[in-house]
């Protein structure tokens, strides 16, 4: 950088002589105090951090400039999906700058809509966000789910829809839980832990999850407990009752291991059993629908892309079971029965593709798309004729489609207007080898023209695990980088679930290090074709993402000028010993295993940080109240990459109060950190503004 500041002074971070032994390796973990939250000592480090941060980042003369056209472009009506229920219709909306988005109902679509719900109003800083909600068969009662400065705890409530009047229901301690009415209307099942230490319940384990059946007008103490295992401390349970009300489908999880288990419950008969329908953990099985006592599923079951198979319940022994629609050369995301027909939403090379078929398995024909982007939504019942889906790229804000299923033929029904000419930016996807010789797809968006010279910004932002897949996806935020004349890339990294369970595998456990092998490929191959430079380049990522940018950074630091991992996992020894952390055991492997320990130990971003390294410019953000991938992972890593550090590079963290894991960040929240991020960038990467 020839930008010349003094050398930041970093708060101290004191020191323990903390030291574990894993296998006959001891590691030390002087760093092991800031593991607690709450102690004064870590408040007041975290306090000090932020004012050398803020204190960095109010010196950006541009910063103000971005955060007025974050806002200014954020500022447009955002439209959800509609969904319908009985005779009547719901849907979210925004109107550009409230910090929560708003659910409304209305009797048919060209009618008045109706505030139901407006969550901004239950905090002054809008840090309490709606987190799920279910409306019964009839359309008259919502149920729905609180989540407080991004916590996921959960409290749920139900509102009579008509008078906009909450009942006196309350539910406490849920967690990873939605809610499923019963078709008689008089309550629902739901998924709760055991209520937890009120000091430490930010970072405590999650563990023994019970599945509940709540009746309306009781308090919670009385309802009933449907199922749970005591002698498996890791499962839990999503129950749903089926579109004919007469059964509970019961899908048993284990942490975040894509397989699971099916139960089910007859619910037309008094205290029925509940039947083990799958009862091992072999494969993904996710319930479609059902007609009487044959269940529709979408499996990976000798299918890594995906299918559809037909179980009949009454002869469920697996070599009875149908194949309705075999696995395809694209990769089955999910599916759904409109007009008594399979709409099925396909992958192919990370952007959505949307195909019919009949119950038979025939295919009547495919869904015309506005181009290369993701499509979501097409739900609705069994015998609906109309729907709707929503369809963004990374330069088209998600405009909403009514889609007619008797016709085939798709209509505009909301376009958001943005202040944003995408005309004049493009989307491209190239292919790229990685180091193994494997073919990875890369999205690159940027300005129509732009000179490959080496010289431009680049933001090279990834993901790689658990399943998720990274498609064409519209961000406000993303625009102003765009609008800077920035580079903005994507790789669909193996351990993500773009062509299916196959690719995930490849990039999980022991096969990890393929995933950093991908991004630092897709690195090289941008600097290689002259999109820039390793002095113009940062890369960013969030959750698994931040773990991503941790082993990079530590791995090849010279190949980067900057840094953003956000919320990341970050200490891989000790991650599952917090909240629901156990849960990722089955992606990454676990320091108590001598095998999975060696590799974790490897690549753990806090663990191969070398003293008298120069680390890119790194700007770590983290909320104080993440229970998902807890602070500590994000404090430890700042306070060991300040004192490994050498060089004038800015090595900072960031640490949102009254925020969590990200869901639910109220808009203003938002805008500050991107601006921030964008800020820092412009920067550290010298972008002419």
């Amino acid at each position: 950088m020839s930008e010349s500041h003094e050398p930041l002074k970093y708060p101290t971070t004191s020191k323990s002589n903390q030291a574990d032994n894993y296998h006959g390796t001891v590691v030390s973990d002087p760093y092991r105090a800031l593991e607690d939250p709450d102690a004064e000592a870590t408040k007041a480090w975290a306090e000090a951090q932020n004012q050398v941060t803020f204190a960095y980042l109010n010196e950006i003369p541009t910063r103000e400039k971005i955060k007025q056209r974050l806002t200014k472009l954020w500022d447009y009506e955002k439209y959800g999906i509609p969904f319908k229920e009985s005779e009547t219709y719901f849907y979210f909306k925004n109107d550009g700058l409230q910090n929560q988005s708003v659910l409304y109902t209305l009797p048919s679509l060209d009618a008045e809509p109706r505030v139901l719900l407006d969550p901004n109003k239950l905090s002054e800083d809008g840090t309490v966000a709606l987190s799920g909600i279910e409306i019964s068969e009839n359309g008259k009662l919502l149920a729905y789910g609180l989540s407080t400065s991004g916590s996921d705890w959960q409290e749920w409530k139900v509102r009579d829809i008509q008078t906009g009047e909450d009942l006196p229901d309350y539910i406490q301690w849920v967690k990873f839980s939605g809610a499923s009415w019963t078709h008689d209307h008089q309550g629902f099942f739901y998924s709760r832990y055991d209520e937890p230490n009120e000091k430490t319940k930010l970072e405590d384990v999650n563990y023994y999850q019970k599945l509940y059946y709540h009746n309306l007008g009781t308090s919670q103490s009385e309802d009933i407990l449907i199922y749970h295992r005591p002698d498996q401390k890791e499962w839990g349970f999503s129950g749903s009752v089926t579109e004919d009300g007469k059964y509970l489908i019961i899908s048993v999880w284990l942490g975040t291991d894509p397989r699971n288990l099916v139960f089910y419950k007859d619910l037309t008969q008094p205290n029925s059993e509940v039947i083990e329908l799958i009862n091992q953990f072999e494969a993904d099985y996710s319930f479609i629908d059902n007609d009487d006592s044959v269940f529709y599923f979408r499996t990976d079951l000798n299918a890594p892309r995906g299918r559809v198979i037909a179980i009949d319940t009454k002869n469920p022994a697996s070599e009875n079971w149908v194949e309705i629609i075999p696995q395809a050369a694209e990769t089955l995301e999910s599916l759904g029965i409109l007009n008594n027909q399979f709409v099925a939403d396909y992958l192919q090379d990370a952007h959505s593709q949307v195909k019919i078929f009949d119950l038979q398995g025939n295919f009547i024909r495919e869904v015309e798309l506005p181009g290369l982007g993701s499509a979501g939504g097409f739900g609705g019942k069994r015998y609906d004729t109309e729907t709707f889906y929503s369809f963004t790229s990374f330069t088209t804000p998600g405009t909403i489609y009514r889609y007619d299923m008797k016709t085939g033929q798709s209509e505009i029904f909301r376009q958001p207007k943005v202040d944003f000419n995408a005309d004049e930016y493009e989307t491209k996807q190239v292919f790229y080898q990685s180091k193994d010789g494997t073919q990875v797809p890369m999205f690159i968006t940027h300005k129509k023209g732009i000179q490959l010279d080496g010289n431009n910004p680049t933001y090279l932002y990834g993901y790689g695990g658990f399943n998720a897949s990274l498609t064409p996806n519209f961000s406000v935020s993303l625009l102003v980088w765009l609008e800077m004349g920035g580079v903005y890339a994507v790789p669909n990294l193996r351990g993500g679930g773009e062509y299916g369970e196959e690719w995930h595998q490849a990039g999980m456990k022991e096969k990890k290090q393929n995933v950093f092998d991908d991004f630092i490929a897709a690195a090289e191959w941008l600097i290689a074709n002259n999109y820039t430079q390793p002095q113009k380049l940062a890369i960013g990522g969030g959750s698994n993402g931040g773990l991503l940018v941790g082993a990079c950074m530590t791995q090849r630091p010279e190949l980067f000028a900057a840094a953003l991992p956000a919320v990341g996992v970050m200490d891989m020894l000790r991650f599952h010993q917090f909240t629901i952390g156990w849960a990722w055991v089955a992606e990454y492997g676990s320091s108590e295993n001598a095998e999975e320990f060696k590799t974790l130990y490897a690549y753990s971003p806090l663990h191969n940080l070398k003293s008298g390294t120069a680390y890119p410019a790194t700007l770590i953000t983290t909320a104080d109240h993440d229970d998902r991938v807890v602070p500590a992972h994000s404090f430890k890593f700042a306070a060991a990459l300040q004192e490994c550090h050498v060089g004038d590079a800015p090595v900072l963290i960031r640490i949102e109060t009254k925020a969590g894991h990200g869901a639910g960040k109220p808009t203003a929240k938002i805008i500050e950190e991107a601006a921030d991020k964008w800020g820092f960038l412009v920067r550290v990467l010298e972008v002419e503004v």
